[in-house]
């Protein structure tokens, strides 16, 4: 869980603690010092920052949460959890933004990806239902809602719903 300057400086510490082991002819400290520098590598590809972004999203610290997703350099290359994650994150700060073609882009990706459970995937498409609303798009927000309804599981979450059908029945 390190930012990706973090990362750098753990890079550069195993790197560096490879090539004096090497020096001294210690070849399995080497070896175990090299794959701890290939481990963080391939983590700061596959995971990124995105778990300091949602320590920070949940903490409601946007403009940091928006840093911390501004350093993953290439978001097909996460995994998908973190990628569904990450998704659903840039989604509700472009919702933030009032940023409606972003933030429905964002949570269409989301809806793709394992998010977090059932509840959070609820959540997506609840967000999808309400951009399709804000368009007046009456077969989506249908879709995106009894979708939602399927995987909703709690009491917020199928409030949200049934406000969103009264919502869809006055189209």
């Amino acid at each position: 869980m390190y930012n990706s300057l973090g990362r750098y400086a753990l890079m550069a510490v195993f790197l560096l603690a490879t090539l004096v082991c090497v020096f001294y002819t210690q070849y399995e400290l080497a070896a175990v010092a090299g794959f701890l520098c290939l481990f963080v590598i391939w983590s700061h590809f596959r995971h990124s920052s995105v778990l300091m972004a949602s320590k920070y999203f949940k903490n409601n610290d946007f403009v940091k949460a928006k840093l911390m997703l501004a350093e993953v350099p290439n978001p097909e290359r996460l995994s998908r959890n973190r990628r569904g994650y990450y998704e659903f994150m840039q989604g509700n700060m472009a919702l933030k933004e009032e940023d409606y073609e972003k933030a429905e882009y964002h949570f269409q990706l989301a809806s793709r990806f394992p998010v977090g459970g059932k509840n959070q995937k609820g959540y997506v498409l609840i967000h999808l239902a309400n951009l399709a609303l804000r368009k007046k798009d009456k077969e989506k927000a249908e879709a995106y809602t009894k979708l939602a309804k399927e995987l909703a599981e709690s009491a917020r979450s199928k409030d949200i719903i049934i406000k969103i059908e009264k919502e869809i029945s006055k189209l």
